[in-house]
């Protein structure tokens, strides 16, 4: 199998060769002196993009409590062993992640993205099937399912997963999708170009607040790992499919300016272009982004972006105008704050908001994102995707990347969202790079995928 690092770094400053070069000789054993200075969020940052054995054993070192009097690997709660205790749905998260001070479900902290290509029988034998849903369900009895279903907390502890199916392998199979678009197509829409779609079959994506939590599943899956949270590991996924490409990922209040080389982003930002996001008005149930009938009934599809952010051009503006493009013109300081802080559970976007665009881009000589995107809703104003998780990457050492999967009943919905960022939607006179956040954004690569519910994950096959 074709060992994949996730070294391909986008782009590399001094400092941030430094960091990695720092992290993979401590990581190696070489524990040179200037790795005396490396911090241990850095460390983890790095061990989490290098990924790896010895990544994992420096990860669970760092995120170990300073005052721990054992060398012995951290533990976390573990899971079950009967599965009907856990939602039918892979993409059943939001009772299990933690929610904020004002009552909104938070992400976790940390992302893993792993493409995959598939390596089995066309088509997959039951030999092979059984193999992906033993893998699978190691990682269902060594970790809880996030927290638990305890969001009381201050941190997911466990571990959240769901594995997808890009429109390739469906075809292959002779499964038929209704409402699940080829990367291609999403991209053609945009006008983006199409050779920016990713070449995965498959898709595993896997959330937790501990780094190390993802990187010991990844080499349970794909590894060497014999026990996984105390739990023998007695099923892989390897040689049925391979990891082509990892991408990873962080979020959460101050992690941005942690992890990026730009010192505009504001110390409490919880993503790189400065304010909250995910209020309750635009994250709708998981019902809602949840087929309810049919042969793929309790499933969903799933759009995958690698967008690359501008923070320069972003922050060359003064505060008050990026918080009018990021909500709307009517917001102001005494809503907001410094990065959304003031804002509690409502992003305060109303359907007047979406009505009043043109009135506001004469006013204010701007046009809101959150406005924008608002204008894709349904009749009765509700969203009708739903984040399922978004990062900073942590292998783009120099620019700003951002991952981004949303999940939704029909990727058009997606599509329509996105649509309603782009400029030549409005009749409006507005300059460049005051039309919200689109001319800041550039795409990297694009994929969809359909999401099995649990029963049916592993190799779904109709031939």
């Amino acid at each position: 199998m074709r060992a994949v690092t996730g070294e391909s770094f986008v782009g590399r400053s001094p400092e941030g060769y430094k960091t990695i070069y720092l992290s993979r000789q401590y990581i190696e054993g070489m524990n040179p002196d200037d790795s005396r200075g490396l911090s241990r969020r850095a460390l983890v940052k790095a061990a989490l993009a290098i990924g790896g054995s010895s990544a994992l054993a420096a990860c669970q070192e760092a995120e170990q409590s300073p005052n721990a009097n054992t060398p012995d690997p951290p533990t976390y709660p573990q899971g079950v062993t009967d599965r009907s205790t856990l939602p039918d749905r892979q993409h059943a998260w939001d009772d299990y992640l933690v929610s904020s001070a004002h009552g909104v479900v938070t992400q976790s902290q940390h992302q893993l993205i792993l493409g995959l290509s598939y390596e089995g029988s066309i088509p997959p034998t039951d030999a092979e099937r059984t193999q992906v849903e033993n893998a699978l369900q190691v990682l269902e009895r060594a970790f809880q399912w996030g927290s638990g279903l305890d969001t009381s907390g201050s941190v997911n502890n466990g571990l959240l997963f769901l594995l997808g199916y890009a429109p390739q392998y469906l075809e292959d199979v002779g499964i038929e999708v209704g409402g699940l678009q080829r990367p291609e197509t999403i991209l053609e829409e945009l006008e983006e170009d199409p050779e920016k779609a990713a070449d995965f079959d498959a898709m595993l994506l896997l959330d937790s607040d501990y780094a190390s939590i993802l990187l010991a599943a990844e080499e349970a899956l794909f590894g060497e790992k014999a026990h996984l949270n105390g739990v023998v590991v007695d099923d892989r996924l390897t040689g049925v499919f391979e990891v082509v490409e990892r991408r990873t990922g962080v979020l959460g209040k101050g992690r941005p300016a942690q992890e990026l080389e730009n010192e505009n982003v504001p110390d409490d930002a919880p993503l790189s272009l400065g304010f909250r996001a995910g209020f309750d008005n635009s994250l709708p149930d998981e019902d809602v982004a949840t087929f309810a009938e049919g042969p793929h009934a309790g499933g969903t599809t799933l759009a995958l972006s690698q967008v690359r952010t501008h923070l320069d051009g972003w922050y060359d503006q003064e505060h008050d105008d990026r918080l009018k493009e990021i909500y709307t013109p009517e917001h102001d300081y005494e809503d907001v704050g410094d990065v959304g802080e003031r804002m509690g559970e409502h992003s305060g976007v109303t359907e007047e908001h979406v009505e009043n665009i043109p009135a506001h881009a004469e006013e204010h000589n701007i046009v809101g994102h959150a406005s924008k995107v608002a204008a894709a809703r349904d009749g009765d104003f509700q969203t009708q995707i739903l984040r399922r998780s978004e990062g900073v990457a942590l292998d783009d050492v120099e620019g700003s990347t951002f991952n981004f999967s949303s999940i939704q009943t029909d990727t058009q919905l997606f599509l329509d969202v996105r649509k309603a960022m782009n400029v030549e939607e409005y009749d409006v006179d507005v300059p460049p790079g005051r039309h919200g956040i689109v001319d800041y954004l550039g795409t990297i690569s694009r994929s969809t995928f359909y999401v099995p519910p649990r029963k049916t994950r592993a190799l779904p096959s109709n031939r």
